[in-house]
């Protein structure tokens, strides 16, 4: 006697597939991965996005020395053209990729204060303490900071939101 494919023959218990109590397992399973693996992964995808603040900043840097060079103080003024009146640094005040408003909040003489501030609703605004970077140049010398959403920024050296 040809038997078909498959070569038993086929019983209730024996041809039956998953059960409704392994179903519910293997969804439990893969909630409970998925809960663990999500939140780790988004840290990552934030901590690269910060680079858009960092190219940002770093372009307001280069820029402000320039203005600095020929004039006798840096400028307050980021988005204006350099023949508008007052003359400006013609900057864009967003990040190229968009995550960060960029703002030049202090200027003088020896120095100025640019900050790279999370756009609200984005991921990055769920930065925790890397919601805003900010770079303080005073005397010369360059400060790196970070702050969350609201609070006093840290410009320690141990700042993880910098890598340095």
């Amino acid at each position: 006697m040809v038997r078909g494919f498959p070569p038993f023959e086929c019983r209730a218990a024996s041809c039956a597939g998953f059960t409704l109590i392994e179903a519910l397992v293997a969804v439990a399973v893969l909630a409970i991965l998925t809960s663990v693996a999500l939140p780790s992964f988004m840290d990552s995808i934030r901590k690269g996005r910060r680079a858009d603040a960092v190219a940002a900043l770093a372009a307001v840097q280069q820029a402000q020395e320039r203005w600095r060079s020929n004039r006798n103080a840096y400028t307050t003024e980021l988005t204006a053209e350099p023949d508008d009146d007052p003359p400006g640094l013609a900057l864009p005040d967003a990040s190229a990729k968009g995550y960060y408003a960029i703002t030049v909040d202090d200027a003088d003489a020896t120095g100025f204060t640019t900050t790279a501030s999370a756009v609200a609703g984005s991921s990055q605004a769920s930065d925790g303490p890397c919601a805003r970077l900010r770079i303080r140049v005073d005397g010369g010398n360059v400060f790196y900071g970070s702050a969350a959403v609201a609070g006093d920024f840290d410009e320690s050296a141990a700042n993880p939101c910098w890598a340095r």
